[in-house]
């Protein structure tokens, strides 16, 4: 059952041909029997996870509707709370800290029949690099080939989902943290419009998240197949009391026109031979498919984007971060602090100055998008690269940011953006992403599941026959 997609299981559990039960604990013999060899999941809240899928079980046998995924197990990156289980964020200071409650993602694909199966690891508090170690839980392992990393920061959620353990992941992005990892691993992962999905990345009530935080970083899922992205999506989307920010716009939209715009180098700064022969197959599949696809010269406003990322995170970071550099273990405050050093706090005037620009970033896209509905580009400019090389120095760190900045600067600009798999290169996956309006999730979706019709699916890796 865990080599099925999370549609096919939804529907056995539904349909009766399996219980609840049986798929969780299908889910648990294939975790004892990888997770030591790739150490992606973290905390393995078990007896609690079979419960909900007796429970589940009972209602379907009264007659209940037990939901779109009914039965089919996640796992939430350990930056994101289930209720009765640690939220530890990977640092050994926090690995005690209860959740009370479910954050408001969990509590949606609940809603929809899903079950928290466990915690995926992460980069400890999110903060000390791309590479998925963290001090609580050491290093996660890519499954295609353990010299490489498996990304971040939801790396322990993607390759949970990528050999068997968990049929979704649960991960945040805030500038491809889903994206990159689902790159990396052979995987379809969703960074949602700003605003679409209740959220709250809170340590405790009154910690309050400063402005960056609050609108870069957003709740995303991973999947095998951009099919099984769909009722993720659906369960997530809607307005939340807990999140003033999320608003109850439709998962569907008017139609658009099926105009691609391709950008293989935003920026101009260089992309590897096997990234940009990516972007050409996915923009040749999409032309076959019925798309007008157009090439077009550049991006709007990266460098602005970019930089004003930079320096209002590192701004808002500067305050805590003696604090916050004690949390981190050994190494782990290398990668902040090359990223201070590449753009440095600044005062407040300056500050004032980069909110502004988060329109000024916000409008360009509007108007580029307009006229192309979606935008097709690469997740990461170079193939997938050494665990840690981010932190290991400044040559590293820059080699890092400027791969991911496609992810960082749609996140700046608050867009949504679906990446899908398009096939191997050395033995590694590819893939590509698919930019869209504020709110057009369902036109991301709708093209990446051209691009996976070409190229086909890559996991569950270790599966029989593959």
């Amino acid at each position: 059952m865990w080599e099925r997609t999370a549609v096919e299981q939804a529907a056995a559990v539904r349909s009766g041909e399996v219980s609840a039960v049986e798929l969780v604990r299908a889910h648990l013999a294939r975790i004892a029997e990888v997770n030591p060899r790739y150490n992606a999941v973290t905390q393995l809240p078990a007896d609690q996870a079979l419960d909900e899928a007796r429970a589940l079980d009972r209602r379907r046998a009264a007659g209940e509707d037990v939901g779109p995924l009914a039965g089919v197990p996640f796992t939430v990156k350990e930056s994101i709370a289930i209720r009765g289980v640690p939220t530890t964020h990977g640092a050994v200071r926090l690995k005690d800290f209860t959740a009370v409650e479910d954050a408001p993602p969990v509590a949606a694909l609940r809603a929809a029949g899903a079950i928290p199966i466990g915690h995926g690891n992460m980069p400890t508090l999110t903060l000390a690099g791309m590479h998925t170690r963290s001090e609580l839980f050491g290093d996660t392992v890519n499954p295609w080939d353990a010299r490489v990393t498996p990304g971040g920061t939801s790396g322990g959620d993607a390759v949970a989902v990528a050999t068997g353990m968990a049929a979704l992941g649960l991960g945040n992005d805030s500038g491809g943290s889903v994206r990159i990892p689902a790159s990396f691993c052979g995987l379809a992962g969703l960074k949602p419009t700003y605003g679409r999905f209740a959220a709250d990345h809170r340590l405790r009530p009154e910690d309050e998240p400063p402005l960056g935080a609050q609108l870069f970083v957003v709740d995303g899922p991973l999947a095998r197949t951009v099919g099984d992205l769909w009722p993720a999506f659906e369960a997530l989307a809607g307005a939340s009391p807990r999140d003033p920010r999320a608003v109850p716009v439709p998962p569907r939209g008017e139609p658009v026109p099926r105009r691609v715009a391709v950008v293989a180098d935003p920026g101009g700064s260089g992309v590897h031979p096997t990234v940009r022969a990516a972007v050409v197959r996915a923009a040749d599949a999409l032309s076959d498919a019925g798309y007008d696809v157009v090439d077009v010269p550049d991006v709007p406003l990266l460098d602005e984007a970019l930089s004003a990322y930079g320096h209002l995170l590192m701004t808002e970071f500067a305050p805590a971060w003696p604090v916050v550099r004690t949390l981190l273990g050994e190494g782990g405050h290398r990668y902040i602090e090359h990223s201070m050093a590449k753009a440095a706090p600044v005062d407040v005037a300056e500050y004032l100055r980069l909110t502004g620009v988060v329109l000024a970033v916000k409008r360009a896209w509007a108007g580029f998008l307009d006229r192309y509905p979606l935008l097709l580009g690469p997740v990461f400019t170079e193939p997938p690269v050494e665990p840690g090389v981010e932190s290991r120095d400044a040559a590293g760190h820059h080699l890092v940011t400027t791969a991911m900045r496609l992810c960082t600067a749609t996140s700046f600009a608050g867009l949504p953006a679906v990446a899908v798999p398009t096939g191997l290169a050395d033995g590694l996956p590819t893939g590509v992403q698919l930019v869209g309006r504020a709110y057009r999730e369902d036109v991301c979706l709708d093209a990446a599941s051209a691009v996976e019709e070409r190229f086909g699916v890559l996991a569950p890796v270790g599966a029989s026959g593959g």
